[in-house]
């Protein structure tokens, strides 16, 4: 087992971004989420990067666990949460 530094963390995140950015070039914009999610998928076992997909996690409110369905899109190297969106648009809102 890795000990997880702060220094593995962001090479770790270096990395994920990297692999995040050439999914971008290699297929552009305007895709739905899942099709991104699958060559994420793919980059990532290229790049040897271990990782779980649509992972569930627990939702405990006042020490019960609820019954909901939540789910990260990759949890990678055991330490990392990643989330996958896809828009169409960005908008920059600054407070006035």
């Amino acid at each position: 087992m890795k000990i997880v530094t702060q220094k593995y963390l962001d090479e770790l995140t270096y990395e994920v971004i990297g692999a995040a950015i050439e999914v971008h070039k290699n297929m552009g914009r305007g895709l739905l989420e899942s099709v991104y999610h699958q060559c994420m998928k793919e980059e990532l076992k290229q790049r040897k990067i271990n990782f779980k997909s649509e992972l569930k996690v627990p939702v405990v409110y006042k020490s019960k666990e609820l019954e909901i369905d939540l789910r990260c899109d990759l949890y990678v190297e055991n330490c990392l949460v990643v989330e996958l969106k896809a828009v169409n648009e960005l908008h920059n809102y600054i407070d006035a």
